[in-house]
């Protein structure tokens, strides 16, 4: 079967007339190869999705994250459809309020208390706010290269952003924590907190693990200068441990945020806290109209017990492991310096000796138009409905994408 795009490329001028960038953020066509990738999908269950032209794809983007159980999961869903019909935004919230943070105190190795919202940035900005007001201080330190949202702070947009929305922002690299003390030095009793991923996961780059010791060290020099840690788990949160990420890799944060997998796909983000956050985290007034939606809870629960059930963090681990050694053998095979970066189930791929992407980009293309859909210029997403079978075939496809590379490239 030869993939065409007739009805994307139509749907994506339609939509050009009426949307600004037609699709705007990250899921824009100008993130994959345009003209070699779907814009707009029919439907998707599994770890599969089918486009407006009737391509089927393997999908290791499983929404940018949130879906870690499959798209169309019939327990999640029927949790969200089930409570939905009891109401959806009211006021007061539903028990489910109460059951999910018990939840999420249960299951997190650093919640001793959780709040809710919708998206990822919510929470990332809700925690910075209580640092600043824990500490009553101004200084937030932050990685080069790490993503945390749209914010003005966090530096990823460029339009409408002025000087004075990162006046109070500090930069060091990432799982440097002799830079990271240096940064301290020279701004003593200035910084409220510092917000770290817990690995690093930059895009259009190799993904960094931490070296041995960074947290243990990260946490003494925030312990020391009474600095306010806070984890960004939005992205990795479930996929490495449902314990949290902080517990992976063996610290435990003054505050974590979670969204993506959390709901498997239904739009809800925590912000979790130690002990010490509490009153804090009391006296602040965040929200928004529909942070306590009950189905989006009600989903949340099904997904997190779930999770719990099939120990889908391992899942999502031994499939990616298996995506890894396969990828990188046929690479090798055909004499092309290519590797996997990151944890196997949040994994980069990249051709070692490029810096213009140019052999990713041809090999993402040619993996789609075989129904593997990779990203090039970001990490990708292993979920618990990847099966070996499926895993089977993308190293069988990605074998024939290896050599188209090879004849254009060379070795």
């Amino acid at each position: 079967m030869t993939y065409t795009f007739t009805q994307s490329k139509a749907l994506f001028q339609r939509a050009a007339k009426v949307i600004p960038q037609g699709i705007y953020g990250h899921f824009n066509p100008a993130t994959t190869v345009p003209g070699f990738y779907p814009y707009f999908i029919s439907r998707a269950k599994g770890c599969r999705f089918w486009d407006v032209d009737g391509n089927e794809y393997i999908d290791y983007a499983c929404a940018y994250g949130p879906m870690i159980l499959g798209y169309a999961h019939d327990r999640i869903d029927e949790a969200f459809a089930r409570q939905a019909r009891n109401g959806t935004a009211t006021m007061p919230p539903s028990t489910l309020l109460v059951d999910l943070a018990e939840k999420m105190v249960e299951v997190n190795d650093c919640a001793d208390w959780a709040v809710f919202a919708k998206n990822g940035a919510d929470a990332i900005s809700w925690a910075v706010a209580l640092a600043r007001g824990y500490r009553k201080r101004d200084k937030i330190v932050l990685a080069h290269g790490a993503y945390h949202g749209t914010q003005p702070w966090a530096g990823t947009n460029h339009i409408g952003v002025l000087p004075a929305d990162r006046a109070d922002v500090l930069m060091a690299p990432w799982g440097d924590a002799n830079a990271f003390r240096r940064v301290v030095e020279e701004n003593k009793n200035r910084i409220a907190g510092a917000l770290f991923t817990p690995y690093h996961h930059p895009v259009f780059e190799p993904q960094a693990l931490p070296a041995p010791g960074f947290w243990r060290d990260m946490r003494r020099i925030c312990d020391e200068n009474d600095i306010v840690l806070i984890i960004d788990d939005v992205r990795a949160g479930w996929r490495l441990d449902i314990k949290g990420s902080a517990h992976y890799f063996g610290f435990r944060p003054d505050l974590a945020c979670y969204c993506k997998a959390i709901a498997n796909g239904y739009p809800i983000s925590a912000l979790v806290g130690t002990d010490r956050m509490r009153m804090v985290a009391a006296k602040a007034f965040q929200t928004g109209s529909y942070w306590n939606n009950s189905p989006e809870m009600a989903a949340a629960l099904a997904c997190i017990d779930e999770m719990q059930k099939i120990d889908a963090a391992a899942i999502c681990d031994s499939r990616g492991g298996e995506l890894r050694r396969g990828l990188e053998e046929r690479a090798a095979a055909h004499g092309l310096s290519f590797r996997m970066s990151g944890p196997n189930a949040i994994p980069f791929l990249h051709f070692t000796n490029e810096s213009n992407f140019k052999r990713a980009q041809l090999f993402c293309r040619e993996c789609s138009l075989r129904g593997v859909y990779f990203f090039w210029h970001h990490n990708m997403f292993l979920s618990a409905a990847h099966t070996e079978a499926d895993i089977q075939k993308t190293i069988d496809v990605a074998d024939q994408a290896f050599q188209i590379v090879k004849d254009q490239f060379g070795e």
